[in-house]
């Protein structure tokens, strides 16, 4: 072992050199270790006003960049307002004046009335006249609308000749007045032009079948001996099918019967017209018409709501093809007198044919 190995290092701490054996004099000096370990000097904290100034805004900033928005450019979010209540669905409503629809309804219904069981001839009149309205009306949506020139002259001066026909001559005297119209319309319209007259001519003798021709069923019913009491079935079977239609379509109607032809039809309405009829029928045959029975009331019914709705939905085809709602405006909350003889025309032939099946003629 070398002397290096254990004790201080030679000369370290001691006055003179090794050999001579010098004591050490007092404890040991070194400048270079005491620049390395003298202590640094405790120094106490004095407040700088300037550096927490500094401090508070590092903070302040800190504080709003946790509770602000995340990005410089996303502005607070409002808070979630609170949800408003749903409102209830929209009340189903007719589309007219129901007010005025039922005060027309009224005063129709007394006209009719009293000319029926008053004097016949007076209910003809009534009759003619809604005729030749009715021929007025569509001839001039046709003209508006396609440009189609029917002749009205002749139409209403032949439908009120038919109607009267009817009635004086029962079917024989109304099958003559329907040609005889049929020729007038093609004479007439000879006198004009040849540009449309194939159409013209077409559209008239059309007229003169659809209001005409119908409506004179309805005056030979009142030639038998209670054709009062006939007419008036007639009458009731088709309203009572028109607002059975509509009540219970309008408030069960989902299936549509025939949505590219009227799309406010429903299934449920014709049903509804169905079991409206029925009930009617039954009770007018059985207490209006003599010799009737209730079964045969049942029978009448279901026709004439059929033939209503048919009705109705042929001249729904007419108006959709003209591209209008209503064939008029005579009637307020009912449109034209042909959108009232929509579903009374087809019905009429209907009622007269069973009431002569089943009770005869007289």
């Amino acid at each position: 072992m070398n002397d290096s190995s254990w004790g201080a290092p030679q000369g370290a701490g001691y006055w003179g050199a090794p050999e001579m054996g010098a004591a050490p004099a007092g404890p040991a000096y070194d400048v270079r270790g005491a620049q390395q370990t003298r202590p640094m000097p405790i120094v106490p904290d004095v407040p700088d006003a300037g550096r927490d100034a500094d401090d508070r805004d590092v903070r302040n900033r800190d504080a709003a960049r946790v509770s602000g928005p995340l990005f410089r450019d996303e502005m607070p979010q409002e808070p979630m307002p609170t949800p408003l209540p749903t409102p209830p669905p929209p009340k189903k409503h007719a589309g007219r004046d129901l007010r005025a629809a039922i005060g027309v309804a009224l005063g129709l219904g007394a006209v009719v009335a009293g000319s029926l069981f008053i004097v016949k001839a007076v209910f003809v009149g009534v009759v003619v006249l809604a005729v030749v309205v009715g021929l007025w009306e569509l001839t001039s949506r046709l003209k508006e609308r396609k440009g189609i020139n029917a002749p009205l002259v002749p139409l209403a001066v032949g439908g009120a000749a038919m109607v009267v026909a009817g009635y004086v001559r029962d079917a024989e005297g109304a099958w003559a007045a329907m040609a005889l119209t049929a020729i007038a319309v093609l004479v007439w319209r000879m006198t004009q032009p040849p540009e449309g007259y194939l159409k013209d001519v077409t559209a008239g003798v059309f007229a003169v079948f659809y209001v005409p021709f119908l409506a004179t069923f309805v005056s030979m019913m009142l030639t038998a001996d209670d054709g009062p009491w006939r007419v008036l079935t007639f009458l009731l079977l088709t309203v009572v099918a028109d607002t059975g239609a509509y009540a219970v379509g309008w408030r069960f109607g989902t299936h549509k019967l025939a949505p590219r032809i009227s799309p406010g039809k429903t299934r449920e309405g014709l049903l509804g017209a169905i079991g409206f009829a029925m009930a009617a029928g039954a009770l007018c045959m059985q207490f209006l018409i003599d010799g009737g029975s209730w079964w045969q009331g049942l029978l009448l019914g279901l026709a004439v709501a059929v033939s209503a709705t048919l009705g109705d939905l042929g001249e729904s085809m007419i108006k959709r093809d003209l591209g209008i709602k209503d064939m008029g405006t005579l009637l307020p909350g009912h449109g034209g007198i042909m959108d009232r003889l929509d579903s009374l025309l087809p019905s009429a032939p209907v009622v007269w044919l069973l009431l002569v099946l089943f009770v005869g003629s007289g």
